[in-house]
Protein backbone atom coordinates (compact mmCIF):
# COMPACT_ATOMS: atom_id res chain seq x y z
CA UNK A 1 0.00 0.00 0.00
CA UNK A 2 2.96 2.03 0.67
CA UNK A 3 4.26 1.49 -2.46
CA UNK A 4 1.11 2.55 -4.42
CA UNK A 5 0.87 5.47 -2.52
CA UNK A 6 4.32 6.59 -3.28
CA UNK A 7 3.20 6.09 -6.94
CA UNK A 8 0.38 8.40 -6.94
CA UNK A 9 1.95 11.03 -5.53
CA UNK A 10 4.55 10.87 -8.00
CA UNK A 11 1.97 10.82 -10.80
CA UNK A 12 0.27 14.00 -9.22
CA UNK A 13 3.70 15.76 -8.95
CA UNK A 14 4.74 15.07 -12.14
CA UNK A 15 1.39 16.63 -13.33
CA UNK A 16 1.44 20.06 -11.15
CA UNK A 17 -0.62 22.08 -13.03
CA UNK A 18 -3.37 19.42 -13.76
CA UNK A 19 -3.79 18.22 -10.41
CA UNK A 20 -4.07 21.93 -9.13
CA UNK A 21 -6.98 22.43 -11.69
CA UNK A 22 -8.53 19.67 -10.62
CA UNK A 23 -8.16 20.25 -7.38
CA UNK A 24 -9.43 24.20 -7.54
CA UNK A 25 -13.60 22.53 -7.73
CA UNK A 26 -13.27 20.87 -4.46
CA UNK A 27 -11.00 23.96 -2.88
CA UNK A 28 -13.90 26.57 -3.72
CA UNK A 29 -16.55 23.88 -2.92
CA UNK A 30 -15.40 23.22 0.42
CA UNK A 31 -14.74 26.94 1.47
CA UNK A 32 -18.26 27.63 -0.28
CA UNK A 33 -19.45 25.20 2.22
CA UNK A 34 -17.23 26.75 5.15
CA UNK A 35 -17.95 30.02 5.07
CA UNK A 36 -21.99 29.91 4.08
CA UNK A 37 -22.56 27.97 6.90
CA UNK A 38 -20.35 29.83 9.39
CA UNK A 39 -22.67 32.62 8.24
CA UNK A 40 -25.49 30.99 9.45
CA UNK A 41 -23.80 29.68 12.74
CA UNK A 42 -22.98 33.45 13.25
CA UNK A 43 -26.24 34.53 12.91
CA UNK A 44 -27.73 32.19 14.53
CA UNK A 45 -25.51 32.83 17.78
CA UNK A 46 -26.46 36.45 17.64
CA UNK A 47 -30.27 35.53 17.76
CA UNK A 48 -29.78 33.70 21.02
CA UNK A 49 -27.76 36.36 22.48
CA UNK A 50 -30.22 38.91 21.68
CA UNK A 51 -32.84 36.26 23.44
CA UNK A 52 -30.76 36.06 26.53
CA UNK A 53 -29.97 39.98 26.20
CA UNK A 54 -33.89 41.13 25.86
CA UNK A 55 -35.19 38.54 28.27
CA UNK A 56 -36.89 35.11 27.02
CA UNK A 57 -39.73 35.88 29.29
CA UNK A 58 -41.12 39.05 27.43
CA UNK A 59 -45.16 39.62 26.44
CA UNK A 60 -45.61 42.23 24.36
CA UNK A 61 -49.55 43.30 24.15
CA UNK A 62 -50.38 45.79 20.94
CA UNK A 63 -53.40 47.35 19.73
CA UNK A 64 -55.24 44.99 17.54
CA UNK A 65 -56.14 46.32 13.72
CA UNK A 66 -59.12 48.44 13.89
CA UNK A 67 -61.68 48.50 11.35
CA UNK A 68 -62.04 51.96 9.03
CA UNK A 69 -65.32 52.15 6.60
CA UNK A 70 -65.47 48.18 6.45
CA UNK A 71 -61.45 48.73 6.00
CA UNK A 72 -59.31 46.25 7.89
CA UNK A 73 -56.29 48.50 9.21
CA UNK A 74 -52.56 48.16 9.98
CA UNK A 75 -52.17 45.73 13.49
CA UNK A 76 -50.99 48.05 16.01
CA UNK A 77 -52.42 51.48 14.28
CA UNK A 78 -55.97 51.34 16.75
CA UNK A 79 -55.59 52.95 20.24
CA UNK A 80 -57.44 50.66 21.99
CA UNK A 81 -55.14 50.15 24.91
CA UNK A 82 -54.99 52.39 28.16
CA UNK A 83 -52.97 53.38 31.16
CA UNK A 84 -55.97 51.74 32.77
CA UNK A 85 -55.01 48.14 30.96
CA UNK A 86 -51.42 48.08 32.15
CA UNK A 87 -52.69 48.91 35.75
CA UNK A 88 -55.13 46.30 35.70
CA UNK A 89 -52.08 43.84 34.93
CA UNK A 90 -50.41 45.20 37.50
CA UNK A 91 -52.75 44.26 40.39
CA UNK A 92 -54.28 41.38 39.21
CA UNK A 93 -52.09 39.17 36.92
CA UNK A 94 -49.80 36.47 39.41
CA UNK A 95 -47.86 35.45 36.55
CA UNK A 96 -46.25 38.70 36.14
CA UNK A 97 -42.98 39.99 37.27
CA UNK A 98 -43.61 43.72 35.67
CA UNK A 99 -45.82 45.65 33.84
CA UNK A 100 -44.46 48.57 31.34
CA UNK A 101 -46.83 50.98 29.39
CA UNK A 102 -45.40 52.56 26.61
CA UNK A 103 -45.51 55.53 24.37
CA UNK A 104 -42.10 56.40 21.74
CA UNK A 105 -41.67 58.00 18.90
CA UNK A 106 -38.59 59.33 17.13
CA UNK A 107 -37.33 62.37 18.15
CA UNK A 108 -34.64 65.07 17.65
CA UNK A 109 -32.56 65.39 21.15
CA UNK A 110 -30.29 69.02 21.48
CA UNK A 111 -27.31 69.81 23.40
CA UNK A 112 -25.72 72.72 22.74
CA UNK A 113 -24.47 72.76 18.87
CA UNK A 114 -25.08 68.88 18.84
CA UNK A 115 -28.10 67.10 17.82
CA UNK A 116 -29.23 63.54 17.32
CA UNK A 117 -32.60 61.60 16.50
CA UNK A 118 -33.13 58.89 18.18
CA UNK A 119 -36.42 56.51 19.33
CA UNK A 120 -37.98 58.32 22.46
CA UNK A 121 -39.59 55.88 24.91
CA UNK A 122 -42.03 56.90 27.76
CA UNK A 123 -42.35 53.85 30.38
CA UNK A 124 -42.32 53.08 34.10
CA UNK A 125 -39.12 52.41 35.96
CA UNK A 126 -40.17 48.58 34.96
CA UNK A 127 -39.05 48.62 31.64
CA UNK A 128 -35.42 48.71 32.50
CA UNK A 129 -35.76 45.17 34.61
CA UNK A 130 -38.18 43.62 31.94
CA UNK A 131 -35.59 44.37 29.13
CA UNK A 132 -32.72 43.46 31.07
CA UNK A 133 -30.75 46.91 30.87
CA UNK A 134 -28.41 48.17 33.16
CA UNK A 135 -26.68 51.23 34.04
CA UNK A 136 -23.36 52.35 32.98
CA UNK A 137 -23.07 55.84 34.57
CA UNK A 138 -26.03 57.53 37.04
CA UNK A 139 -28.72 55.83 37.47
CA UNK A 140 -32.64 55.13 36.40
CA UNK A 141 -35.78 56.89 37.04
CA UNK A 142 -37.52 56.00 40.03
CA UNK A 143 -41.18 54.99 39.59
CA UNK A 144 -42.82 58.46 41.58
CA UNK A 145 -40.56 60.16 38.70
CA UNK A 146 -42.73 58.39 35.95
CA UNK A 147 -45.53 59.52 37.66
CA UNK A 148 -44.90 62.82 38.67
CA UNK A 149 -43.47 63.59 34.59
CA UNK A 150 -39.83 64.89 36.26
CA UNK A 151 -37.66 66.26 33.06
CA UNK A 152 -35.75 63.53 33.19
CA UNK A 153 -33.98 60.82 30.40
CA UNK A 154 -31.33 57.99 30.06
CA UNK A 155 -29.59 58.00 27.03
CA UNK A 156 -28.31 54.86 25.27
CA UNK A 157 -24.39 54.75 24.65
CA UNK A 158 -24.94 55.69 20.91
CA UNK A 159 -26.90 58.78 22.20
CA UNK A 160 -24.30 59.33 24.79
CA UNK A 161 -21.49 59.06 22.34
CA UNK A 162 -23.14 61.63 19.59
CA UNK A 163 -24.20 64.00 22.39
CA UNK A 164 -21.48 64.35 24.14
CA UNK A 165 -18.29 62.51 22.56
CA UNK A 166 -15.95 61.76 25.19
CA UNK A 167 -17.70 64.17 27.89
CA UNK A 168 -19.82 62.68 31.08
CA UNK A 169 -23.60 62.93 30.21
CA UNK A 170 -25.43 62.64 33.57
CA UNK A 171 -26.41 66.15 34.63
CA UNK A 172 -26.20 67.95 30.92
CA UNK A 173 -29.69 68.83 30.17
CA UNK A 174 -30.35 68.43 26.47
CA UNK A 175 -33.78 69.53 25.08
CA UNK A 176 -36.46 67.15 23.80
CA UNK A 177 -38.79 68.78 21.44
CA UNK A 178 -37.78 71.86 23.08
CA UNK A 179 -38.20 70.61 26.74
CA UNK A 180 -35.62 70.71 28.65
CA UNK A 181 -34.62 67.45 30.50
CA UNK A 182 -31.70 66.42 32.64
CA UNK A 183 -29.27 63.56 31.92
CA UNK A 184 -29.71 61.24 34.65
CA UNK A 185 -28.18 57.53 33.37
CA UNK A 186 -26.41 56.21 30.38
CA UNK A 187 -27.40 52.61 29.55
CA UNK A 188 -24.95 50.04 29.22
CA UNK A 189 -24.18 49.04 26.03
CA UNK A 190 -25.70 46.36 24.37
CA UNK A 191 -24.37 46.19 20.38
CA UNK A 192 -26.86 45.67 17.73
CA UNK A 193 -29.79 42.88 16.90
CA UNK A 194 -29.25 40.07 14.60
CA UNK A 195 -31.26 42.38 11.88
CA UNK A 196 -28.48 45.05 12.17
CA UNK A 197 -30.51 47.66 14.41
CA UNK A 198 -28.70 49.63 16.74
CA UNK A 199 -30.18 48.83 20.54
CA UNK A 200 -28.18 51.90 22.18
CA UNK A 201 -29.04 53.97 19.73
CA UNK A 202 -32.36 54.90 22.00
CA UNK A 203 -33.63 57.13 24.96
CA UNK A 204 -36.09 56.94 28.10
CA UNK A 205 -38.43 59.16 29.73
CA UNK A 206 -41.37 59.33 32.68
CA UNK A 207 -44.41 57.64 31.51
CA UNK A 208 -45.67 60.64 32.74
CA UNK A 209 -43.42 63.20 30.70
CA UNK A 210 -43.97 61.50 27.40
CA UNK A 211 -47.51 61.64 27.97
CA UNK A 212 -47.67 65.55 28.97
CA UNK A 213 -44.99 67.25 26.60
CA UNK A 214 -43.52 64.64 23.74
CA UNK A 215 -46.19 62.66 22.33
CA UNK A 216 -49.47 63.95 22.88
CA UNK A 217 -52.42 61.26 21.67
CA UNK A 218 -55.66 62.16 20.54
CA UNK A 219 -57.36 59.50 22.93
CA UNK A 220 -56.47 60.22 26.60
CA UNK A 221 -54.61 57.80 28.58
CA UNK A 222 -53.82 55.77 25.57
CA UNK A 223 -50.83 53.70 24.82
CA UNK A 224 -48.72 52.48 22.32
CA UNK A 225 -47.75 49.02 23.38
CA UNK A 226 -47.81 47.11 26.99
CA UNK A 227 -44.35 44.95 27.61
CA UNK A 228 -44.72 42.56 30.49
CA UNK A 229 -42.61 39.86 31.66
CA UNK A 230 -43.13 36.80 32.97
CA UNK A 231 -42.49 35.69 36.63
CA UNK A 232 -39.81 32.66 34.43
CA UNK A 233 -39.75 31.40 30.98
CA UNK A 234 -41.90 28.13 32.29
CA UNK A 235 -44.96 30.27 33.24
CA UNK A 236 -44.88 32.21 29.78
CA UNK A 237 -48.19 30.40 28.41
CA UNK A 238 -49.94 30.73 31.59
CA UNK A 239 -49.10 34.49 31.68
CA UNK A 240 -50.00 34.53 27.92
CA UNK A 241 -53.74 33.46 28.78
CA UNK A 242 -54.03 35.49 32.20
CA UNK A 243 -53.50 38.45 29.97
CA UNK A 244 -55.99 37.57 27.68
CA UNK A 245 -58.50 36.82 30.04
CA UNK A 246 -57.95 40.00 32.11
CA UNK A 247 -58.11 42.35 29.08
CA UNK A 248 -61.07 40.54 27.41
CA UNK A 249 -63.01 40.67 30.81
CA UNK A 250 -62.43 44.53 31.30
CA UNK A 251 -63.77 44.88 27.57
CA UNK A 252 -66.30 42.27 28.52
CA UNK A 253 -65.81 40.45 25.56
CA UNK A 254 -67.89 37.19 25.10
CA UNK A 255 -67.22 34.12 23.97
CA UNK A 256 -66.05 34.21 20.01
CA UNK A 257 -65.60 37.89 19.61
CA UNK A 258 -62.61 39.38 18.39
CA UNK A 259 -59.79 40.51 20.87
CA UNK A 260 -59.09 44.45 19.87
CA UNK A 261 -55.32 43.72 21.44
CA UNK A 262 -52.54 41.06 20.08
CA UNK A 263 -50.41 39.11 23.07
CA UNK A 264 -47.24 38.49 21.21
CA UNK A 265 -44.82 36.17 22.69
CA UNK A 266 -41.15 37.70 22.06
CA UNK A 267 -39.37 34.03 22.64
CA UNK A 268 -41.84 32.02 19.84
CA UNK A 269 -41.09 35.35 17.65
CA UNK A 270 -37.01 35.44 18.37
CA UNK A 271 -37.38 31.01 17.61
CA UNK A 272 -39.51 31.57 14.66
CA UNK A 273 -36.12 34.04 13.23
CA UNK A 274 -33.83 31.64 15.00
CA UNK A 275 -35.24 28.88 12.75
CA UNK A 276 -35.72 30.96 9.61
CA UNK A 277 -31.75 31.29 10.09
CA UNK A 278 -31.06 27.53 10.48
CA UNK A 279 -33.09 26.75 6.52
CA UNK A 280 -31.61 29.56 5.46
CA UNK A 281 -28.24 27.97 6.48
CA UNK A 282 -29.33 24.74 5.37
CA UNK A 283 -30.27 26.22 2.18
CA UNK A 284 -27.07 28.46 1.82
CA UNK A 285 -24.94 24.80 2.96
CA UNK A 286 -26.87 22.82 -0.09
CA UNK A 287 -26.40 25.45 -3.31
CA UNK A 288 -22.45 25.94 -1.86
CA UNK A 289 -22.34 21.26 -1.68
CA UNK A 290 -23.33 21.76 -5.04
CA UNK A 291 -19.90 23.17 -6.02
CA UNK A 292 -18.30 20.18 -4.20
CA UNK A 293 -20.42 17.85 -6.62
CA UNK A 294 -19.07 19.78 -9.87
CA UNK A 295 -15.49 19.28 -8.29
CA UNK A 296 -15.67 15.61 -8.12
CA UNK A 297 -17.58 15.43 -11.82
CA UNK A 298 -13.87 17.19 -12.59
CA UNK A 299 -11.92 14.82 -10.93
CA UNK A 300 -13.50 11.59 -12.42
CA UNK A 301 -13.40 13.34 -15.69
CA UNK A 302 -9.01 14.21 -15.14
CA UNK A 303 -8.88 10.57 -13.92
CA UNK A 304 -10.37 9.02 -17.29
CA UNK A 305 -8.29 11.17 -19.46
CA UNK A 306 -5.33 10.33 -17.12
CA UNK A 307 -6.31 6.77 -17.81
CA UNK A 308 -6.39 6.80 -21.39
CA UNK A 309 -2.98 8.83 -21.28
CA UNK A 310 -1.29 6.06 -19.53
CA UNK A 311 -2.44 3.08 -20.72
CA UNK A 312 0.84 1.93 -21.80
CA UNK A 313 2.12 2.27 -18.30
CA UNK A 314 -1.27 0.03 -17.13
CA UNK A 315 0.22 -2.81 -19.72
CA UNK A 316 3.68 -2.47 -18.44
CA UNK A 317 2.80 -2.45 -14.79
CA UNK A 318 0.37 -5.40 -15.30
CA UNK A 319 2.81 -7.53 -17.84
CA UNK A 320 5.08 -7.31 -14.26
CA UNK A 321 2.74 -8.54 -12.60
CA UNK A 322 0.78 -5.96 -10.90
CA UNK A 323 -2.87 -6.82 -10.06
CA UNK A 324 -6.03 -5.52 -11.37
CA UNK A 325 -6.78 -4.16 -7.70
CA UNK A 326 -3.29 -2.96 -7.47
CA UNK A 327 -4.04 -0.41 -10.86
CA UNK A 328 -7.46 0.29 -8.97
CA UNK A 329 -6.24 1.22 -5.64
CA UNK A 330 -3.87 3.66 -7.26
CA UNK A 331 -6.43 5.39 -9.16
CA UNK A 332 -8.26 5.47 -6.43
CA UNK A 333 -5.52 7.06 -4.10
CA UNK A 334 -4.83 9.40 -6.60
CA UNK A 335 -8.75 10.37 -6.38
CA UNK A 336 -8.22 10.32 -2.72
CA UNK A 337 -5.17 12.42 -2.85
CA UNK A 338 -6.42 15.11 -4.96
CA UNK A 339 -9.98 15.57 -3.13
CA UNK A 340 -8.22 15.57 0.37
CA UNK A 341 -5.64 18.04 -0.32
CA UNK A 342 -8.33 20.35 -1.93
CA UNK A 343 -10.19 19.55 0.86
CA UNK A 344 -7.36 21.24 3.40
CA UNK A 345 -7.33 24.03 1.03
CA UNK A 346 -10.70 24.58 0.77
CA UNK A 347 -10.76 25.05 4.62
CA UNK A 348 -8.11 27.29 4.82
CA UNK A 349 -10.07 29.40 2.58
CA UNK A 350 -13.34 29.57 4.05
CA UNK A 351 -11.80 30.40 7.26
CA UNK A 352 -9.95 33.03 5.41
CA UNK A 353 -13.15 34.07 3.76
CA UNK A 354 -15.11 33.73 6.94
CA UNK A 355 -12.70 36.33 8.65
CA UNK A 356 -13.15 38.95 5.78
CA UNK A 357 -16.67 38.56 5.52
CA UNK A 358 -16.97 39.90 9.63
CA UNK A 359 -14.13 42.27 9.30
CA UNK A 360 -15.33 44.26 5.96
CA UNK A 361 -19.23 43.72 6.19
CA UNK A 362 -19.24 43.25 9.87
CA UNK A 363 -21.63 40.26 9.57
CA UNK A 364 -20.88 37.43 12.38
CA UNK A 365 -19.32 34.13 11.53
CA UNK A 366 -18.69 30.80 13.85
CA UNK A 367 -16.72 27.98 12.38
CA UNK A 368 -17.53 25.22 14.16
CA UNK A 369 -15.33 21.96 14.32
CA UNK A 370 -18.49 20.08 13.29
CA UNK A 371 -18.62 22.10 9.82
CA UNK A 372 -15.23 21.48 9.46
CA UNK A 373 -15.22 17.89 10.17
CA UNK A 374 -18.01 17.48 7.49
CA UNK A 375 -16.34 19.57 4.85
CA UNK A 376 -13.10 17.64 4.77
CA UNK A 377 -14.99 13.83 5.04
CA UNK A 378 -17.45 15.17 2.79
CA UNK A 379 -14.66 15.90 0.30
CA UNK A 380 -13.10 12.80 0.70
CA UNK A 381 -16.04 10.53 -0.11
CA UNK A 382 -16.44 12.40 -3.55
CA UNK A 383 -13.27 11.87 -4.49
CA UNK A 384 -13.63 8.03 -3.73
CA UNK A 385 -17.19 8.33 -5.26
CA UNK A 386 -15.90 9.84 -8.44
CA UNK A 387 -12.75 8.11 -8.90
CA UNK A 388 -13.76 4.86 -8.57
CA UNK A 389 -15.24 4.46 -12.20
CA UNK A 390 -11.86 5.93 -13.93
CA UNK A 391 -10.42 3.37 -11.40
CA UNK A 392 -12.49 0.30 -11.98
CA UNK A 393 -11.86 1.08 -15.85
CA UNK A 394 -8.34 1.14 -15.52
CA UNK A 395 -8.04 -2.36 -13.77
CA UNK A 396 -10.43 -3.61 -16.57
CA UNK A 397 -7.50 -3.27 -19.03
CA UNK A 398 -6.10 -6.54 -20.81
CA UNK A 399 -2.72 -6.52 -20.65
CA UNK A 400 -1.62 -6.74 -24.71
CA UNK A 401 -4.06 -4.44 -25.23
CA UNK A 402 -3.24 -1.98 -23.61
CA UNK A 403 0.73 -2.63 -24.42
CA UNK A 404 -0.23 -2.25 -27.94
CA UNK A 405 -1.95 1.34 -27.23
CA UNK A 406 -0.17 3.86 -29.08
Amino acid sequence: MFELLRTAIRSLASNKARSLLTMLGIIIGVAAVIAMVAIGAGASRSIQQFISGVGANILIIMPGAPSVGGVRQQAGSGATLTTEDAEALRDEAWTLAGVAPEVFGRVQLVYGSMNWSTMVTGSTEDIFSIREWRIDEGRFFFDEEARSGAKVVVIGATVAKNLFGEESAVGKVIRVRNAPVEVIGVLAAKGQTPWGQDQDDTAFVPFATAQRSLFRRGIANSVQRITVAAVDGDSIPEAEREVSAILRQRRRLEDGEESDFDVRNMAEMLDAAAQSTRVMSLLLGAVASVSLLVGGIGIMNIMLVSVTERTREIGIRMAIGARGSDIRTQFLLEALLLSVAGGILGIGLGASASSVITSLLGWPTVISAGSVVLAFVFSALVGVFFGFYPAWKASLLNPIEALRYE
